[in-house]
């Protein structure tokens, strides 16, 4: 009962609307009377398709008379533009012969006037009447207008019904990605523009692929988002095609009822507008729908109304004239593109005569010119090449000399370093151990703090060495990095027994970096394999030094504790190789978990 009131309801709405919108019409032919002839053409052009086909007779009628008055003005362009309004009309009234008759009138004037907008928009509107008989034929006509629309307009807001309708034919040779792509452009431009109108039908279209691909969700969506648009602007013929999308989809998804619904609601606002292509669809999906639920009564039922609307829509003396119109159109555009290829012939015969008269004063002038200009050339060629020399030769001179003062500045850094600091550091370490020996009843408390400090020192005297390695060196190639990790290794191997190392390697021992970021690449590795060491409680570590895509990758492996990355804060010594890396543009991953271990990968572009 409940289901029965809303649609009740819906159609009492759809009832209010269609008499707003008659009453639209009927308001503009009021104004005949009222208004210049000029001004009432152009507020009868100005309806909106929407608007138009609420009520097709009433429409045809006021465009009729807008066809009288553009040839009482001698407009030519009003008349191209009645021509086309009323192809639409008689279009949507499945008059199909005399839609294509008036696509061709306006298609002439358009030719005439070198409208080249509106005249590719009557092939695009030619290739859309045409679709149900001819499909190649239509995709002919539709992508030769497009392809004039985006070579000679400047704007898009044409394109946007262009692209809808020629996704529409993609689908139909089920080319669906090809389609979804136009029917996105379309809805793009759509949006751009603000158009109200085109979103539904994009929005419809794009569901549709979704439909076809099985994309039921996404379908749905697609086709209420564009039936609230139409609900929005009392857009019956749009609500009514909405409802037919509807219907598809429940349909596919095998939920008749639902499929029935939408399909009900569809035919009775195409009975009421007088929709006949759409009441037809409506009809054959009804049918259907009955024939899949078993309902033997009323899927009979249905199909006769099929029947007598197949009847009434398509016969052969139609489409025999169809036929011929095109064969029209056709022959009409071969002669204009002959007509224009003659012309183009003429004006290329005068082009090359002027060509030829004006080469040969050129080619006098250029002549004398040349010879004048030629040994300036040649003089200043030869001067420039002198003055390059020159200069090539002092940048020269100028690096060696750069490169020999870096050098020697590196050098004495590394000298100071080693022979002052180095040596201060070991003096520190010498006396600490003094320090330990004397003290023999001092507490151990103390010994323990002089160990510390002795094994602190030796590891600054081994990073200062590391860090005197990397500035005698300007590259340092992977070979080096391989033998310090090695080193490090090997000395990890004295200070732990339990723990087995294992290193892999994959690279060209060639591949080089600068001081800097082969310095910070061993400094990342060496900082990781002494947390596995000290933290980790492992008893195998694995270092892998790979490259991939011009990538070096050093993936170091331990089978410890590991721990929770989410809850534990990191470290100084996990922030030092991350910004390490950083300095470098390279990066550092840490993956862990506890009780299997943790895997430390260090990327960095070769």
């Amino acid at each position: 009962m409940k289901k029965k009131l809303l649609c009740l309801f819906f159609f009492f709405i759809c009832a209010i609307y269609q008499a707003q919108n008659n009453n639209y019409l009927d308001a503009i032919l009021s104004l005949e009377k009222k208004n210049s002839k000029e001004s009432f053409l152009d507020t009868i052009l100005s309806i909106k398709y929407d608007k138009a086909l609420t009520n097709t007779k009433k429409y045809l009628s006021l465009i009729t008379k807008a066809e009288t008055i553009a040839k009482e003005l001698n407009s030519k362009k009003f008349l191209a533009d009645v021509y086309k309004k009323k192809s639409l009309a008689y279009f949507f009234s499945s008059k199909l012969e005399l839609a294509i008759q008036n696509t061709i009138l306006a298609s002439n004037i358009y030719n005439e006037l070198n409208d080249f907008e509106n005249y590719a928009d009557s092939y695009i509107n030619l290739g859309w009447q045409i679709k149900n008989r001819d499909l190649e034929k239509a995709i002919f006509y539709m992508n030769k207008g497009i392809k004039t629309l985006e070579k000679e307009v400047s704007s898009t807001y044409r394109l946007i019904g262009a692209y809808n309708n020629y996704g529409v034919l993609k689908q139909r040779k089920n080319q669906l990605d090809s389609a979804l792509y136009y029917h996105k452009k379309s809805l793009s431009l759509c949006l751009k523009n603000k158009d109200s109108i085109g979103i539904p039908f994009a929005q419809t279209h794009i569901g549709e692929v979704y439909l076809k691909k099985k994309m039921y969700s996404k379908a749905k969506k697609e086709f209420f988002n564009a039936l609230k648009i139409r609900q929005k602007r009392n857009d019956l013929y749009g609500i009514t095609d909405s409802y037919l999308y509807l219907g598809d989809l429940f349909f596919a998804k095998k939920d008749y009822t639902k499929s029935l619904k939408y399909f009900k609601l569809s035919e009775k606002l195409a009975i009421q507008n007088s929709y006949y292509p759409l009441r037809k669809y409506a009809t054959e999906y009804i049918y259907k729908n009955y024939e899949n639920k078993n309902d033997v009564k009323n899927a009979l039922n249905y199909f006769k109304i099929l029947t007598k609307l197949n009847d009434s829509i398509l016969n052969k003396q139609t489409n025999s004239k169809i036929a011929e119109l095109e064969v029209e159109f056709d022959t009409k555009d071969k002669e204009i593109q002959i007509a224009n290829q003659k012309k183009e012939l003429l004006e290329k015969e005068l082009a090359i005569k002027n060509r030829t008269l004006y080469s040969v004063l050129l080619g006098a002038s250029l002549l004398i010119l040349g010879i004048v200009f030629f040994s300036v050339y040649k003089r200043n060629q030869l001067k420039k090449k002198q003055l390059q020399k020159e200069i090539d030769l002092k940048d020269a001179l100028a690096a060696i000399k750069t490169q020999n003062r870096l050098q020697e500045q590196r050098l004495r850094i590394s000298r100071d370093l080693h022979d002052n600091i180095g040596s201060q550091l070991t003096f520190i370490i010498s006396s600490i151990d003094n320090l330990k020996f004397i003290s023999k009843d001092a507490n151990q408390k103390l010994k323990d703090k002089l160990s510390n400090i002795s094994s602190f020192t030796s590891e600054t005297i081994h990073q200062l060495r590391d860090t005197i390695w990397a500035m005698n060196k300007s590259q340092i190639t992977m070979e080096d990095i391989h033998s310090r990790i090695l080193s490090l290794i090997e000395k990890a191997k004295l200070a732990t027994e339990n723990i087995t190392f294992e290193v892999n390697y994959n690279i060209d021992d060639s591949t080089s970096f600068s001081s800097l970021a082969g310095m910070n690449i061993f400094r990342v590795v060496q900082e990781a394999i002494n947390n596995a060491i000290k933290y980790a409680e492992a008893s195998k570590i694995t270092i892998a030094i790979n490259e991939k895509n011009n990538e070096l990758l050093i993936a170091i492996d331990d089978n410890g504790n590991g721990f929770d990355i989410k809850t534990v804060s990191l470290g100084n010594g996990l922030s030092n190789m991350e910004k390490r890396m950083s300095e470098i543009n390279g990066k550092v991953k840490i993956e862990s978990e506890i009780k299997k271990g943790t895997n430390i990968q260090i990327i960095c572009k070769l």
